[in-house]
């Protein structure tokens, strides 16, 4: 072998290296990894200050669920998508805790929904796709909310007691980029001390939401995705 060929060997390694192995050591070494799923462990926990949690035995939880929620401190909400970036398989996530709105509970009958998200404040912890994300994706300017609505009361059967986790199916109506699907999903609750913790994952085709292509540059995204609620309801 040649000098120059030695050298155009090398130089070809090298560019390889570059292409292929360092997209590869930024996705699977230096990126973080994307968060686990939300589950209902991630939720604030109201607590006596020994880490135990509490219960109103003077109009809350314990004595009864029947009345007028609001979504408190603890609740989050987001999307996640696969995605392909640098010819790597990853997972964006971002997420928001501005998550507001109210539950209606009469009898053992969830009969009312409203959470309301800032879709302006989520947030992946990369500004290049935060940017994309609230321009021209979602367009926060203009649709600054997301919403999902109950359509049909969920009937609970019986009061669970505290700490049990109960999952049913639900249906309503999800807003994006201000278009309006129905959906149903599954949710799981439980309620905890003077608390109720819901968590669920809706999955969303982006084209139902006419929701643009969010592929560009080095990231090619699906055009399916998930999105994620946590809600730590409280007693209005």
């Amino acid at each position: 072998m040649t000098r120059r060929t030695r050298w155009i060997v090398l130089a070809v390694a090298a560019v390889l290296a570059v292409v292929v192995v360092g997209p590869w050591v930024y996705i699977n070494v230096i990126r973080d990894d994307p968060p686990e799923r939300l589950t209902l462990d991630d939720a604030t926990t109201t607590s006596d200050g020994d880490g135990s949690s509490s219960t109103d035995t003077t109009g809350g939880v314990a004595e009864g669920s029947e009345g007028r929620w609001t979504v408190g401190e603890g609740s989050q909400a987001g999307y996640r998508v696969k995605e392909v970036l640098f010819g790597q398989d990853a997972e964006a996530v971002g997420r928001t805790p501005d998550v507001t709105g109210t539950m209606e509970i009469a009898g053992t009958t969830v009969t009312s929904v409203e959470i309301t998200v800032d879709m302006a404040t989520v947030a992946s912890g990369e500004s290049m796709r935060d940017g994309q994300f609230r321009g021209r994706i979602m367009a926060t300017s203009e649709f600054p909310t997301a919403t999902f609505r109950l359509t049909s009361p969920v009937e609970l059967g019986t009061v669970p007691a505290d700490g049990v986790e109960v999952t049913h199916a639900v249906t309503g109506e999800l807003t994006l980029r201000g278009v309006t699907r129905e959906v149903t999903f599954d949710l799981t609750a439980r309620r905890n001390g003077a608390t109720i913790e819901a968590n669920g994952t809706i999955a969303v085709s982006f084209d139902d939401f006419e929701i643009p292509d969010a592929s560009g540059g080095p990231a090619q995204v699906g055009r399916d995705g998930e999105v994620e609620l946590l809600v730590v309801f409280t007693r209005a």
